[in-house]
């Protein structure tokens, strides 16, 4: 009888030890479960300064989101001056304040390392030379972690298609109000300057150190109707201070 007892007693105590491991398992959450990879990927890139709410969008970005997120980041970020180091040597950009939405979007590509990796992929002789784009699975991986937008053109500020000017080209979308794609840029290499392009592109920079090499990488051999180079032009876009400008 008493062994009778003792077994029950222990039965009890192995089931109530059973039902508390069961009860404080975790249940897994949205939290939790996996992300996809590429939305992560832009969320743990580090910015040269304290991360801040407005360093990174809650979102992926669109052309209805785009404005009113840039309209706030341009606030608290003030950055004007990136430097693109290539093979070929460095070249140093002011971006123009006059143009908002443009500078406060190519800092924050540069603080999310987008440009990295990417190349210049049109070099027209005697023209332009033109950056921000690449067939890399990685890089279309980035611009999708980002979001697909597009930007309003800012073109009455006065600013003209001189060379040496870092202008945004129009998406390939046919779209009636000539919105600029963000991610690609030109530098104008052409003397005086390409004056045609005034009012039809955003020029929202200027090259201010290393115009040589602009016109280095703008001899380079191309090929096919899209002029892209034979030999790739990798780059990658660092944020500079005052000093370094100097």
């Amino acid at each position: 009888m008493k062994k009778l007892v003792l077994l029950t007693i222990l039965t009890m105590v192995v089931m109530g030890c059973e039902n508390q491991v069961t009860s404080h398992h975790p249940k897994v959450t949205a939290q939790q479960a996996p992300r996809d990879s590429t939305q992560a990927t832009i969320q743990q890139q580090p910015n040269t300064k304290a991360q801040d709410s407005l360093s990174i969008p809650q979102e992926t970005l669109t052309t209805d989101n785009a404005v009113p997120f840039f309209f706030e980041y341009e606030k608290k970020h003030k950055e004007r001056y990136v430097r693109i180091i290539t093979d070929y040597g460095n070249i140093d950009i002011e971006l123009f304040n006059e143009t908002p939405y443009h500078r406060a979007n190519f800092i924050f590509l540069t603080k999310q390392h987008y440009f990295d990796g990417t190349v210049f992929h049109r070099v027209v002789k005697n023209f332009v030379i033109q950056g921000g784009n690449s067939e890399r699975w990685e890089i279309s991986r980035r611009r999708a972690a980002i979001g697909s937008y597009l930007l309003p053109p800012d073109t009455k500020k006065g600013f003209k298609h001189h060379r040496g000017i870092v202008s945004m080209p129009s998406s390939d979308i046919d779209n009636p109000h000539q919105f600029a794609s963000p991610y690609e840029f030109f530098i104008v290499v052409q003397k005086p300057g390409a004056y045609h392009l005034d009012g039809h592109y955003t020029a929202f920079g200027k090259v201010i150190a290393g115009m040589e090499v602009a016109d280095r990488i703008n001899e380079v051999a191309t090929e096919g109707k899209d002029n892209w180079p034979v030999k790739e032009i990798k780059m990658k876009v660092v944020l500079l201070n005052n000093q370094e400008k100097e």
